[in-house]
């Protein structure tokens, strides 16, 4: 059968560089850093004492107490950006096939906070079992999702997909077969994380997984850079709306680019670490651009996984290179995560938006916090360096890896 082509149409973004598209952009062209000491909870006995939080962020500003008591932070995060992305689109609901419209929604971890905080009430009480009843379902990472098709009726697929920080990767690529394979014509996809607690902190920092650059915050994440020492949490969420092309084109929608193709791969190696010959990271890269019909001489720039980890990082640069050959020159590459931090579950969704910005204002951002060159990375990749470059960006190329060894891979293309 012939596969529909698939769109996007919208965006909807809240990070710890912008509260909405226009913020998150200027953030990343100009190299923001979103990570500070944290505000959440007092960090005095704990090792890192800092993350990428959201700035100026209420919920009162966005939902009266009563409903905002009923969320937790990561599905909070969903609704908003998922309803600046449904405006930006211009989708007229009440025409819209409710039955063929479906969120699918990306969620690493889901309602830590929420978690944490029943855990240690009970803990800390007398032994009775007294327990929020909103506990369970603010917690529960398919709730997201679940909230933004109540809001707006929307009765086509609807769950999270939870594969780590390649979460809302995976859940994108899951709207786009739904589409392409006919059975949907609008998918609201994306993810969120609010994993900035005590226990999110107290975890990653167990796992020697963070930075503890505390002298220093603005400047911890570091991808690609010699003296870099692990990654910043970060927070948010970001929302694309998946559409079918002529259902687009029939309404005139404005289209920011087309999904061209999303490649799985797992490494099957270790919880937590990469695997040192990047193997299942060179398998992603060629699945996506097969799926997608491409050639490696097409791809013009990629955000990396890039978090500032030891390993991590040459481990995918040297699959970069593995994969493109000579080409891999000529591809601008880049982390994100340098200004946003890891948004875990939500980093594969804000990280396309990224892409997908750069074609639509050709500039790629930058990797910023670069200042010692790391021996084992090749010296001739272009590695986007603390300023944006310009450059017509045509196709694009998101990686986002899991711990499980979860990778996906989704590319982008200037409609024709």
């Amino acid at each position: 059968m012939q596969l529909k082509r698939v769109v996007v149409t919208g965006l909807g973004a809240l990070t710890p560089i912008g509260n909405n598209i226009e913020e998150y952009w200027n953030g990343l062209v100009n190299g923001k850093s979103g990570s500070a000491p944290i505000t959440y909870y007092d960090t005095e006995k704990f090792k890192v004492k800092f993350a990428c939080e959201l700035k100026n962020y209420n919920t009162e500003d966005y939902f009266d107490r009563k409903e905002g008591r009923k969320l937790d932070r990561f599905a909070q995060y969903a609704l908003i950006s998922s309803d600046e992305a449904i405006k930006d689109s211009g989708l007229d609901l009440d025409k819209l096939d409710k039955f063929r419209t479906g969120v699918i929604w990306g969620a690493g971890i889901g309602g830590l906070e929420t978690f944490q905080n029943e855990v240690m009430n009970f803990a800390q009480g007398d032994g009775t079992p007294r327990f929020n009843p909103f506990f369970i379902p603010k917690m529960i990472a398919d709730i997201a999702p679940g909230h933004i098709s109540i809001k707006h009726g929307f009765m086509g697929p609807n769950y999270t997909t939870v594969s780590a920080c390649a979460s809302s990767a995976n859940a994108l690529i899951d709207a786009l077969n739904y589409i392409r394979l006919g059975h949907c014509d609008v998918i609201v996809s994306g993810g969120s994380e609010a994993a900035v607690t005590i226990a999110g902190m107290g975890g990653f920092g167990a796992m020697h997984a963070l930075s503890t650059r505390n002298d220093s915050p603005e400047t911890a994440s570091r991808p690609f850079d010699a003296t870099r020492d692990g990654f910043v949490l970060g927070e948010g969420a970001g929302a694309l709306i998946l559409e079918e092309y002529e259902h687009a084109k029939a309404r005139g929608a404005k289209i920011y680019a087309e999904v061209a193709g999303g490649g799985l791969s797992s490494d099957a190696y270790h919880m937590t670490a990469p695997h040192p010959d990047g193997i299942g990271v060179v398998k992603v890269m060629e699945n996506c651009l097969r799926d997608a019909g491409m050639g490696i001489e097409e791809v013009d720039a990629i955000n990396t996984h890039g978090t500032s980890t030891p390993l991590g990082d040459v481990a995918e640069l040297k699959a970069i290179s593995e994969v493109f050959g000579e080409h891999a020159k000529n591809i601008n590459i880049n982390s994100t995560k340098s200004m946003t931090g890891h948004l875990l579950g939500a980093a594969g969704a804000i990280e396309a938006i990224a892409s997908i910005l750069a074609m639509e204002h050709g500039m790629v951002p930058p990797t910023i916090n670069h200042t010692t060159i790391d021996e084992n990375i090749d010296p001739s990749l272009n590695l986007t360096l603390n300023k944006a470059q310009k450059r017509d960006v045509r196709v694009a190329m998101s990686n986002t890896f899991g711990f499980g060894g979860h990778n996906a891979c989704v590319v982008f293309k200037k409609i024709d």
